[in-house]
């Protein structure tokens, strides 16, 4: 009997310390990280929220498949009352969307040989047209790896008015549409590096096709619910309104209400209806903690697996393909000039970084084996605040923190 309540004890413990998510709850000294170092973050993420950068934020440092470090900070909305932030916040990802939906529904496919990194966007979607040499008239078809690697030459963005106007809105086909006949491409693909929004739609209507299904409704079912996230979804002003008193609301609105479970972005919101490859995702710090565990452990997380080893491995890897200046894994960021959050003492040529509009962002370095979740509303209530500083500084922060042995 001593021993059954013993084994019960520990097993209540040991539950006591995971999240919800699944991940456990432990000290910094337990991750293998320096507390005095790491707690440096506080000051200055409030740094931040006292100059104006952005109404509050939520940081979460992972290392392997441990959370180290959990905290809120500020409000997650001042207008039109004011609200405390907490850890459960729920956050418009914008792009991070193409990291955490896109990204690892796309590699999903590859991995299973239904979509293949070198195809030719036009075998998916035929009037799909390729850059040509205005001088000699060569045509170069663009390929899945140049959208994911933002090396295609699309433009970055839309006229959305321009196209709402001409298509109505929501328009998803006819913006696809348009992205393949008329949108400009700018350079040979493989050959330069220009971030577009274009892309990842693209890759969104791909999926699409190949699945006969959204990408919201695979993501959801594929990624989100196969690594028992709770707090992360698509639309959630549809699919999930239990959400809705959880999320950081955005920019105000002229009705003088800030946008509140319908994702920032223009281009998704209007012409998408918020089922769009760029941007829509919502989650919270421990979900996208998940996330990154399993990124950093092989694709696998508190035995739920999402990819292969080796499906991670060539999803950070940037392509010899390309020119060494695009600087882009697939889906996303390690040494191009959008690459900032990794700041300057993570691990080179092995740290994913990538950022959103609103104010979210995630760095994972592969080798020291950590991950900062930084989580923010920078919109809200104006499209006015700046967080490039603050994500390279929490970013040498951490990494200073991991105890090397």
């Amino acid at each position: 009997m001593r021993l059954i309540i013993l084994l019960l004890s520990l097993a209540i413990s040991a539950c006591a310390v995971r999240t919800p998510g699944g991940l456990s709850r432990v000290s910094p000294e337990e991750a293998g990280m320096d507390p005095e170092i790491l707690c440096k973050v506080d000051s200055v993420i409030l740094k931040n929220i006292s100059n104006g950068m952005t109404p509050g934020a939520v940081i979460s440092v992972v290392r392997g498949d441990k959370i180290a470090y959990l905290k809120a900070y500020g409000n997650r909305q001042v207008v039109p009352d004011t609200l405390r932030m907490t850890p459960e916040t729920v956050f418009d990802l914008a792009s991070v969307s193409k990291c955490v939906g896109t990204t690892i529904s796309i590699m999903q496919l590859i991995e299973s040989g239904r979509i293949g990194l070198c195809d030719k966007v036009k075998r998916y979607i035929p009037e799909f047209a390729p850059w040509t040499d205005t001088n000699t008239l060569e045509q170069v078809d663009i390929t899945v790896r140049d959208l994911l690697t933002h090396s295609s030459g699309l433009s970055p963005y839309l006229d959305v008015d321009a196209v709402s106007e001409r298509y109505g809105e929501p328009c998803p086909d006819s913006t696809m549409t348009y992205i393949a006949r008329e949108v400009q491409r700018n350079f040979r693909p493989g050959t330069d590096f220009m971030y577009s929004c274009l892309n990842f739609v693209t890759l969104q209507n791909i999926l699409q096709r190949v699945n006969g299904e959204r990408l919201c409704d695979y993501a959801q079912r594929e990624v989100f619910d196969r690594l028992g996230l709770r707090h992360t979804c698509y639309l959630p002003e549809e699919t999930r309104p239990d959400l809705l008193p959880l999320i950081a609301p955005t920019t105000v609105q002229a009705d003088g209400l800030p946008l509140l479970g319908r994702v920032h972005d223009p281009l998704a919101r209007r012409l998408n209806g918020g089922n769009s490859g760029n941007a829509g995702v919502f989650s919270d710090a421990e979900d996208l903690s998940v996330i990154a565990a399993a990124i950093l452990g092989g694709g696998e997380v508190c035995g739920r697996r999402v990819l292969k080893p080796e499906t991670v491995r060539l999803m950070a890897t940037v392509p010899e393909e390309n020119d060494p200046s695009v600087g882009r894994a697939l889906g996303w960021d390690v040494s191009s000039s959008h690459s900032s959050p990794n700041g300057h003492l993570t691990t080179p040529g092995r740290t994913l970084c990538h950022t959103g509009y609103t104010g979210p962002s995630m760095v994972i370095d592969l080798d020291a084996g950590f991950a900062v979740v930084l989580l923010a509303n920078r919109v809200h209530p104006e499209d006015d605040g700046s967080l490039k500083e603050m994500r390279a500084a929490v970013s040498d922060i951490v990494a200073s923190a991991v105890i090397r042995r």
